[in-house]
């Protein structure tokens, strides 16, 4: 694999997207499960989010009950306020930020959250999980801002290249 793996990949993730979605539609789902724990682990030990958080200026997770109920808490707010103050319904019907970035991502690229944050943000970038495969437009788009999942299917598909998995 060339070192340079993430070298302009904001660039390539967007040219490859075809590719990516004709893997993930053919992709053997027990042969990737397989790989991902490795390839999440190596992932996040080459790429640091904090000097990314492109996730967390973007877009917003899904904020469930059991996330408003948690986190209204921690910051000593009703949930009627909470979600008044920092939360609208998306056309999915899902509760989401009101404006990016996040209001809880502070100029450090921290969460100011993090310990209570959303269930969507503690899963985030789904690289270790079977939504890679059973969600493929949402790792396509990921695929697009988040180096990890970039990485992941990079290196997925040079280990079908290679006849590995």
């Amino acid at each position: 694999m060339s070192k340079d793996i993430l070298h302009n990949w904001e660039k390539k993730s967007k040219e490859r997207r075809k590719l990516y979605k004709q893997f993930l539609q053919k992709a053997e789902k027990n042969k990737v499960l397989k790989q991902l724990p490795a390839l999440h682990e190596e992932a996040f030990e080459k790429i640091d989010c904090l000097q990314c958080a492109n996730c967390c200026k973007n877009y917003s997770p899904r904020f469930k009950t059991p996330d408003i109920k948690r986190i209204s808490k921690h910051l000593g707010l009703k949930e009627s306020d909470f979600i008044e103050k920092y939360l609208r319904v998306d056309e999915e019907g899902d509760f989401v930020v009101k404006s990016t970035p996040c209001p809880f991502l502070g100029a450090d690229n921290f969460c100011g959250i993090y310990d209570q944050r959303p269930s969507d943000c503690r899963r985030f970038p789904y690289t270790d999980e079977d939504v890679i495969i059973k969600r493929q437009a949402l790792t396509l788009k990921n695929s697009e801002f988040c180096p990890i999942t970039y990485f992941v299917i990079e290196r997925l598909m040079e280990a079908e290249r290679a006849g590995k998995g």
